[in-house]
């Protein structure tokens, strides 16, 4: 038997540009597939410890919807690093002022919680309505 495991380098990542329209579906299942393509798992070319994914783009973050009840009991929280510095803002307060930061801390958890998903993050953009600033790299839509 030849077994011959295919390992990706550098020079040879093609990477593209994919445009995710978020309106009316899941925030989760939004953040699944932008966290699929940022790593490059949906190429037969993918090598877990390098960065083959491609550029996303997610519009329309502001008519995302949160299934279930989590519009109300789902909480953002971040500390300043100081006594008493916990900050809290409900998913409601949030959708409604940054829906963009939502989406962006979505997709960011279900990224490796290491340089190359820090890298990987580096890849996405994200707008709460439907226009982008990214035509020039002629943005192929993702159907899912």
């Amino acid at each position: 038997m030849n077994n011959i495991t295919y390992s990706a380098k550098k020079s040879e990542i093609q990477r593209k540009w994919y445009i995710i329209d978020a309106a009316n579906k899941p925030m989760g299942r939004v953040a699944t597939e932008a966290a699929k393509l940022l790593r490059g798992k949906h190429k037969p070319t993918f090598t877990p410890n390098i960065d083959t994914g491609d550029h996303v783009i997610i519009i329309n973050c502001k008519d995302a919807i949160l299934t279930g009840n989590k519009i109300n009991q789902k909480v953002y929280r971040h500390h300043s690093g100081y006594i008493g510095g916990m900050k809290e803002i409900s998913a409601k307060v949030m959708m409604e002022k940054t829906p963009e930061k939502a989406m962006m801390l979505a997709v960011k958890g279900m990224l490796p919680h290491n340089s190359l998903g820090r890298k990987s993050l580096t890849k996405l953009r994200v707008y709460a309505g439907s226009e982008h600033e990214n035509q020039a790299q002629q943005p192929e839509i993702w159907n899912f």
